[in-house]
């Protein structure tokens, strides 16, 4: 099984890239977000999840381990196959990913091309004790306090904020932060209002 890829990238396509490794060139299909950070001709380093079938074994590679292990804990949810956990990865990296399962954002997943309403709320369901080792430890500690917050309502205001233009993550961690200083009394107003303040600083 290849697990990593290091060489030079030969060619890049509209979900692939031809990584050049000592004359022997392995394709590999990738998020949106990985092919970004690629050039031709550039050096890459991709992590790999090699999936074998009876007809044919397919490279899938990753800028990053826990994107990586992002897809392979995608496909665990019915409905997810490779095609919709590299779409899911290309609309949110890893760090956002799990800002929005952290938060039960179905709205921010829902956004991947090919992922309805239903699958997200199951994708969000059922991966919210399942994160990657190592991915919730670097988000913000005020995460722990969504819970006790109305539901629906701290994800609704990343929702909001992500709409007017912000990125998930740092749209997550200003929410976060709002529900953590207002506590149980915070509404959607309150929480929209507070992140703008944040994300404004």
């Amino acid at each position: 099984m290849i697990g990593k890829l290091s060489g030079k990238v030969d060619e890049i396509g509209p979900d692939w890239v031809v990584i050049d490794v000592h004359g022997v060139g392995y394709v590999a299909y990738c998020p949106a977000r990985t092919l970004e950070r690629l050039a031709r001709g550039e050096a890459a380093v991709l992590f790999v999840e090699t999936v074998v079938r009876e007809d044919m074994i397919r490279l899938y590679g990753f800028a990053a381990a826990a994107d990586r292990d992002w897809f392979r804990l995608l496909q665990t949810v019915q409905g997810v196959g490779a095609k919709v956990a590299l779409a899911i990865l290309s609309t949110l990296p890893g760090d956002g990913l799990a800002q929005a399962i952290a938060l039960q954002d179905k709205a921010s997943v829902a956004r991947a091309p090919g992922v309805g309403p239903k699958l997200a709320q199951r994708v969000v369901a059922e991966l919210k004790d399942k994160a990657p080792a190592g991915v919730i430890a670097g988000m913000p500690v005020q995460l722990g306090a969504i819970a006790r917050a109305p539901k629906g309502a701290p994800a609704e205001a990343v929702s909001a904020l992500v709409n007017l233009g912000y990125a998930t993550g740092e749209a997550g961690q200003a929410v976060a932060e709002a529900v953590a200083e207002r506590g149980e009394a915070a509404t959607l107003d309150q929480l929209i209002r507070d992140g703008l303040k944040r994300l404004a600083r």
